[in-house]
Formats: C-alpha cells, structure tokens, sequence
C-alpha cells in the first residue's frame, strides 16, 4: 500500500507543522454538528485554568474534572476508559438481556448469549447449588497419590489464559500459562509459548516485599485462604493456608520481574520435548503433556525458561499435601464468582477491597454482561457493531489513519540519527501495516460451545475449555494471520507485531476519544494519539525487533540500535524521577514501550493533524488555536483518579504509566512549549537538548 502524498513529497524537507502552518490561522466556527462534550470536543469546564500549563498541563486540562469527579464504590479507579468501559455494557446489557428474552433457535449465538447471561443472573439456582459445582475437580485433586498424578492434574489445569505481548495477561493463578501465536522465528506457524504462573496474588512483589504494606496484605490473604476453606467444607483450613502460602511464595522466588518478562529476545526459546525433561526437570513431563492435551506437540517456547525450570523443581520437591491443598485453593477462589453468595462476598473482600481498595461490589448485571462477554465475545460483539459502529465512523477513522501512516514515514525521512539502511527497512515495515477498524472481517465460530441454561458454573468451566481447545486446534493448522484478539466491545487498541498490524475495537470510538462531530485538532490529539500510539508500537523497544514479516530478525545496523537504546534510556530515566506516591517511584524501564509509544504516538498524531489541513489555516476556535486544542484532546484521553491500593498495584504489575504521567510526555514535543507559552523555570520545562526524541 501507498500512504505517500503530493503534500508529503512537497513537505517532506521541512517539518510538517512547518509547511502546514505558513498560512495565518482565523477565528472560525465550532463544527457543523454538535460534539458531545462542549463547542468543539472538550470538557472546558473540566480544566483548572488557576494552574499554569507549564507547572502540570494534567492538571490544567483535567483539574476541574479531578475535582468534581469521584470514583464509584465498585472500582478502584476511574479514568476515561473506564467510563467508556461502562458505557459499552450498558449497550452490551441491552443486547444480551435481548437474547435472554427471545425465543431464539436453540443452539444459535443468540440462544447461547441469552442462556449464559440468564444462568449468571440466576442468583436462587446458584445459591441451591451451594458448593456442589466444585465437588468434580476437588475430587480430582483428593485423589492425587503421586507426582505423576500432580503433573497430570497440573496439566489438565492449563488453559489459554495469557498474553505474552498484552500487558494485562502476563500471568495466570495457574501454575503455567499457554499462549498460542505465531513463531517470532516464522510467522508462518504457531508456536505454544508456556509463561510462568501459580500466584493468585499480582506480583511476586507482593510475597515478597517484606514492607509493613506487604505483610498486613500478606496477614489478610491468608486469612481468605483459611475462610474459602471453610466454606467448601474443608477442616484444617489454618494449616492449610499457611501450606498455600509458603508455596505460592516459593513461586514467587521463581517468577521474572514485568520488566524482564517484557523483553521478546530473551524470552524467544524454543524447547523439545526432550528439552522439558532436561531443562526443567521435577515435573514427570508425560504425564503433564497428556493432562494438558499436548502429548503430540514437538516443541515449546517457554517464556520465562529460568521461572518454568524453578516452577517444575518445586512440583518435584514440594509436599504432594501443599500441592493439593494449593490446587484446591485455587480451584475454590477461580470458581467463586460463579458460586453462591458466601463465595462472592468473600472473593470480592479479598480481591476488591484488600487488593484494590474498592468497597463496593459491583452490580451482577455488570459482571453478567462481563463473564458473557469473555465467554462468547465475538457473538455479541457482532450484533455490538450492527446496533452501534456505523460506516461513516469506519470511514473517518480509516482516513485518520492513512494520515498517521503519512506522517510517520515522513518523521522517519527526517530523523538524523538513523542510518539510510535502517530507514529503508523501517519504511518497508510501516507500508506492510495492516488495520483493523471496529471490528474483524470473520467471525468466530461458537457451535462447539455448549451452553445449559441454569448451570452457570457449568457454562464457565466449558467457556475456558472451549477456548482452550480453539486454541489447541491452531496448533495444526494455518496461521490466521486476520484473528483479532479483542472483541469489538472492548476499551481498547492493539499492536500485533507478529502480524504486523493495529486494531481498534469499535467501543473505543467514542468520545472522549473519537466524535465525528468534535474538531479535528481534538480528535488527533484523542483518538489520533491512540492511532499512533498503536503504530508506533510496532517501533518501540519491543516492536523494533520485529521485521515487516512479523519475525523477530534484526533490520537495525548496530549504531542505529545503540542510539534507540540510548534514547529509549533517557526516557526511561525520565519516568523513573515520577513519584506517585511516597516512596514509590514508576519503573521507567517496566513501562519504556508504552511511553515510547505515547511519546511518538502524539508527535505523529500532531503531524498527521497539520497534514490533514491541506494547506489551510488552522483554526482557532473559542480563543483555543488548534494546537491547544490538539493537546488538549490527548490529556483528557488520560484522566484518572485511583484509590491508592489500585495505583500502588498499577505502579508494581502494569506496563502503563498513570494517567497523570501519560498526558505529561507533552514535555518532551517542540510545539507544546509554543503553544502554551511554557518557560524556564515552569516545573515540566525541559530545555531543548533534554527533551526526548525517538521517532
């Protein structure tokens, strides 16, 4: 494909911004249509016009709304994604309590949706049930008299669970995860990827860091493990906690750091199966291989080889006693959502409250529509689409994109400090770019999935299965190099490297982040820094190792690939000084891919703005210049308030900054600094030579 232009090729020695801005801008009017949120797509009245731009812009431009905002009872925070979050299950509940109420044929999608979501509801079932559903798998585990019989329950346990690239999925309660791609070394096949596992808790951080915060976590854990106990009917449940967590924190000696497991080249291992036995020998691999369905399966990656090598140890070493009380406990705490109140209340206190410092559980129709959902995603991400994306946003967020893919071939034309080759590979990659809008060209198939109205723990445990075993049967077959891997309601966007492509689900294309009636200044700042967030990633200290196949294969010549690291440092230091809570500082190598991301993702964005003025003038409107505004769109995408066990837990297990620092690489871009008339001396002033510049 050809994203070049008669505007590029006449701009391109110049700075975009440069050759688009020549013409003076003029006061003009808002938009045609009316936008959601105020004259052109801002919530003006959610900015704190008292705090100077150049002091704390997140502030600035979201400190009313931080102000007057407060974080429902059933979250641990709430950010612009989360109230989109909300507004897609709202639609969501509709379609779904749609399909529970019709007479639809049995066996369709629609019969399916409505028996999984009304089965949820039925609270009065599932209390008659009591503990019953478990009886099946904790029988199983009862009988375990070897460590064959462990490994091939351990096996039977996996399923497809994790994401190795997706920075929510890195983990698993189980003690493997599997993850089914395509071969980094050839994208033309699959590979199994196993990731280390077995902690219920987020991190090994939170066994341990020996902190006061840590050990009262610790103490309270502890005590949900003796009280899930209880309530499946078990005796002993003390000392059988203190056995779950001794083993768990052995686990957790075991498991790689976020910033470690992040890293694609050492993580790029491909055992045999012989391999299994000699690299992480404990665990009688056979009888795993058979429980887990992958006896004919010739080759593995394991993730994290060190972790799973430790993980196997401990099968062979540990009591067989811990291990099964360790099995049954998480057995207990997976299953409890879809148990009777006594299990829900205590899974929510531990892992709502405890954990993320939310009080309240959220609605059952919510978390209804949520396991629905994940259970058949693209069902009712279909009808999602036909009731809520229309064509003509397809259309505009295709054409936003094409910019995007303009702009950013022409900052890789400008950059001064990459090589001619390395730009030449750079640009073969990006016109191989693939993008998804709203939603995938096929569908998934669900007749395979059985679902019984009235059995909803049922109707989970065949839902993973189902999943599972789709993901098992890609092991013999092509690769679907189309497969999306989030559903079209989903808040969200998606780099797939080995695919060599972007996605953007339709719940996304909403305002805050996209109205087709907002300014167009606002909206690349909004959805624009997402799109080239997304494309970007193909570039960030991860993405670049992958080629224009989607390989992981070196296209850098060594001192280009010595000046991104470089660069991707200081960044990281950058982020390393944030501090959002005492003590507690951001990890600025855990999080370099996406700041890369946001960092050129908004350069381009800003390029791509320019470029789609043709040559006009860039309005002002309401006394805002379009640069203002284009900021503007991309610090309210972030904002976010947290409760502090949240932000705390963000901080130590996830790849994203928080919102406040993500709003703030503003800093590190050339025509902010003009735009708000930032100075020496204002607290995010950086001086030219210090600001950050990568793509």
């Amino acid at each position: 494909m050809n994203w070049k232009s008669l505007l590029l090729a006449a701009c391109a020695p110049l700075l975009l911004s440069a050759c688009a801005t020549a013409a003076p801008s003029a006061e003009i009017a808002a938009p045609a249509g009316k936008p959601k949120f105020g004259t052109f797509g801002f919530d003006v009245a959610g900015m704190d016009r008292t705090v100077a731009p150049g002091d704390d812009f997140y502030a600035f431009a979201n400190g009313g709304w931080m102000r007057a905002t407060e974080i429902p009872a059933d979250r641990g925070s709430f950010a612009t994604f989360t109230a989109l979050a909300e507004l897609a299950a709202e639609r969501t509940r509709a379609i779904i309590e749609d399909a529970a109420s019709s007479d639809a044929p049995q066996g369709s999608n629609a019969r399916k949706i409505g028996d999984y979501y009304a089965s949820f509801m039925d609270e009065a079932a599932i209390e008659a049930a009591g503990a019953a559903p478990l009886k099946p798998e904790l029988d199983e585990i009862a009988a375990i008299r070897t460590r064959a019989d462990l490994s091939r329950e351990l096996g039977a346990t996996l399923r497809s669970d994790v994401d190795a690239l997706n920075a929510t999925d890195y983990t698993t309660d189980r003690l493997f995860g599997l993850w089914v791609a395509e071969d980094m070394n050839d994208t033309s096949k699959y590979r199994p990827y196993l990731m280390q596992g077995g902690l219920w808790m987020p991190d090994r951080a939170y066994y341990l860091d020996e902190t006061p915060r840590f050990q009262e976590l610790r103490a309270k854990y502890k005590a949900h493990i003796v009280r899930m106990f209880a309530l499946a009917g078990f005796t002993d449940g003390e000392r059988r906690a203190e056995r779950v967590l001794a083993l768990e924190t052995a686990i957790a000696r075991t498991h790689w750091t976020v910033d470690q497991t992040g890293d694609v080249a050492k993580a790029n291992n491909v055992w045999t199966r012989s391999d299994l036995f000699t690299q992480a020998p404990g665990m009688d691999w056979d009888a795993w291989l058979r429980g887990a369905g992958l006896d004919r399966q010739a080759t593995f990656g394991p993730w994290q080889p060190s972790a799973l090598a430790g993980l196997s140890k401990l099968v062979g070493s540990q009591p067989l006693a811990a291990w099964k009380d360790y099995l049954a406990f998480h057995a207990i705490a997976r299953g409890a959502p879809y148990l009777s109140k006594a299990f829900v209340d205590e899974h929510f206190a531990f892992n709502g409250t405890a954990l993320a410092g939310t009080p309240q559980q959220r609605d059952r129709w919510k978390r209804g529509v949520d396991n629905t959902s994940v259970a058949l995603g693209e069902a009712v991400g279909k009808l999602y689409v036909e009731r809520h994306f229309s064509p003509q946003a397809k259309a505009q967020m295709k054409e936003m994109v094409s910019n995007i893919l303009v702009a950013f071939d022409a900052r890789i034309d400008r950059l001064d400090w990459m090589s001619p080759e390395t730009k030449a590979r750079a640009k073969e990659k990006l016109k191989g770019f693939r993008v998804g809008v709203g939603y995938p060209d096929k569908w998934r198939d669900y007749s395979a999935l059985e679902v019984v109205r009235g059995d909803a723990y049922g109707n989970w445990r065949r839902s993973e299965l189902f999943e599972y075993r789709r993901n098992l049967a890609k092991l013999n077959g092509p690769v679907d190099r189309d497969e999306w891997w989030m559903t079209p309601q989903t808040v969200n966007a998606l780099n797939l490297p080995m695919q060599n492509m972007i996605v953007f689900p339709a719940a996304i294309l909403e305002p805050t982040f996209f109205d087709p009636n907002a300014d167009a200044a606002v909206n690349y700042g909004a959805i624009g820094g997402v799109i080239g967030h997304e494309v970007v990633h193909g570039f960030d200290d991860t993405g670049a190792l992958f080629d224009a196949r989607g390989d992981l294969r070196n296209w850098w010549t060594p001192a280009d690939m010595a000046q991104f690291k470089a660069r991707g440092q200081a960044l990281a230091d950058q982020y390393s000084a944030y501090e959002p809570l005492p003590g507690l500082r951001l990890n600025g190598a855990q999080v370099l891919g996406e700041n890369i991301a946001d960092l050129a993702g908004l350069a381009v964005a800003y390029d791509a703005y320019h470029l789609s003025l043709k040559g006009k003038a860039a309005p002002v409107i309401d006394g805002f210049t379009a640069d203002q505004r284009f900021y503007f769109g991309w610090a309210q995408n972030y904002r976010s308030k947290f409760r502090e066990a949240s932000l705390r837990k963000a901080v130590l297990s996830d790849v994203h900054s928080p919102g406040e620092y993500r709003a703030q690489t503003v800093r590190n871009q050339d025509p902010w600094y003009g735009a708000f008339d930032v100075k020496p001396g204002q607290k995010l002033y950086l001086a030219p030579d210090q600001r950050v510049k990568i793509w």
